[in-house]
């Protein structure tokens, strides 16, 4: 059976301290206030990470989503890090307001199945190696001949061409290529990896756009195409402007640990009760806020106190000034001085503070769900707010294959071709 769309509990549909849409005009369509990706279909046939969260936030706000998967070989991800009950949380997240069918792409039955969808389709998502959905004749001559206005989003390691194109690839390949690890650690430590998928969930964002992207322009063209994103590329985008700082001043940026050569202080501190905050001063204003709170103004006198490399500069000496200050106070007493002084300071939280920390609760950036195989479960909500046409979670993670016949009965296969799939080991 297709999931309970109103199964989610205590949802925030409008950012706070707002009015809510007006909904009595004359004027006012119901299709107005519907989620902004209603009537997109989208077909997940990615794993492991970024295919899948691109087309996760696809369907936050309102597209339909159909995960397709290997009968025999589901998504990794259900199987990625703790379970509750045999059933893996994570994928609660990564498959939420997805549907949940199998198909064996491999077999002419899929083949043929899989051409009956994408013609239905705005959408599809695979990460496949180079050449796999060519070799299953399901390459882009055959989906965009089955719909022209198909867009196609290829993610993979390292893109569609080049020498590593037929590597495997997986995130951590690209945090450490991107130059990310190498300026990720303390100057004297190895080069440092993310305790989680940082490369994959940036291209997971980059995919959807990159999607949204193609989107608009089959409104102006009426033609679909194909977005070749490789993991590789987006996180080497946010890492900023070192290639610039390369090509025009042979600028290699070193590791800083928690320091940054472009202000300071920057730092995290250890408070007198053994917790620890962050603080930042990179605008010029702050960094004087700072210092006076600690009662150094004398350095804000400084000449080189009035850039930020300067500051950068002489990080030991601001670093014993705040740390020093912070030391000899509770983190309750630091957390009020910075904030009554207008300075920027965050406490170093876990996910047990993330929980409870008011702000976050304030945003609605958690949310309660009811899930029908694990019961009531908090997790991150949609990734922004929209005021008339907000997303929401509709449903978490469904079991493997669980809206298998629901869906290809909906495409108008009768329930002897079902039974036939299933007899060829297609489903």
């Amino acid at each position: 059976m297709t999931p309970d769309p109103d199964a989610t509990e205590a949802h925030a549909t409008v950012p706070p301290h707002t009015d809510p849409p007006h909904t009595d005009s004359p004027h006012t369509d119901p299709s107005d206030t519907a989620p902004p990706l209603t009537g997109l279909r989208v077909l997940d046939l990615a794993t492991l990470f970024a295919g899948p969260i691109a087309a996760m936030m696809l369907g936050d706000f309102g597209a339909e989503v159909i995960k397709v998967e290997h009968p025999a070989r589901p998504d990794p991800a259900r199987g990625h890090g703790p379970a509750k009950n045999g059933v893996g949380l994570w994928w609660k997240l990564l498959g939420r307001n997805k549907r949940a069918v199998t198909l064996d792409l491999s077999r002419p039955g899929g083949r043929a199945t899989l051409l009956r969808l994408a013609a239905t389709a705005d959408v599809i998502v695979e990460n496949f190696r180079p050449g796999t959905l060519e070799r299953w004749e399901l390459g882009w001559p055959e989906l965009s001949a089955a719909n022209p206005r198909l867009v196609l989003a290829r993610v993979t390691g390292f893109g569609q061409f080049g020498p590593y194109a037929s590597r495997p690839g997986f995130g951590t390949l690209a945090e450490a290529m991107s130059g990310f690890a190498a300026i990720t650690g303390e100057p004297d430590a190895p080069p440092t990896l993310p305790p989680f998928g940082l490369a994959d969930s940036i291209a997971g964002l980059a995919t959807a756009y990159a999607v949204l992207t193609a989107l608009a322009a089959r409104e102006r063209t009426g033609r679909g195409q194909i977005v070749d994103m490789a993991i590789i590329e987006p996180i080497l985008t946010v890492l900023g402007p070192q290639p610039l700082w390369y090509d025009q001043l042979g600028y290699v940026q070193p590791r800083t640990g928690n320091r940054t050569q472009n202000n300071a202080p920057r730092n995290t501190y250890r408070t007198a009760d053994g917790t620890w905050v962050a603080v930042s001063a990179s605008a010029q204003s702050v960094a004087e806020r700072v210092l006076r709170l600690v009662g150094r103004p004398e350095l804000i006198a400084e000449p080189w106190f009035a850039t930020g490399s300067g500051r950068a500069a002489h990080a030991d000496l601001l670093d014993e000034a705040v740390g020093g200050w912070i030391a000899r106070h509770t983190r309750t007493e630091v957390m009020a001085a910075f904030e009554k002084a207008q300075a920027a300071i965050a406490p170093i939280q876990d996910v047990r503070d993330v929980v409870a920390d008011p702000q976050y609760q304030a945003l609605g950036t958690l949310t309660t769900l009811f899930d029908p195989e694990l019961g009531r479960m908090r997790m991150q909500n949609v990734l922004f707010r929209l005021s008339d046409t907000p997303g929401a979670i509709r449903w978490a993670g469904r079991p493997h294959g669980a809206d298998t016949e629901a869906v290809l009965t909906e495409l108008g296969l009768t329930p002897e071709e079902v039974a036939a799939l299933r007899a060829e080991g297609v489903l």
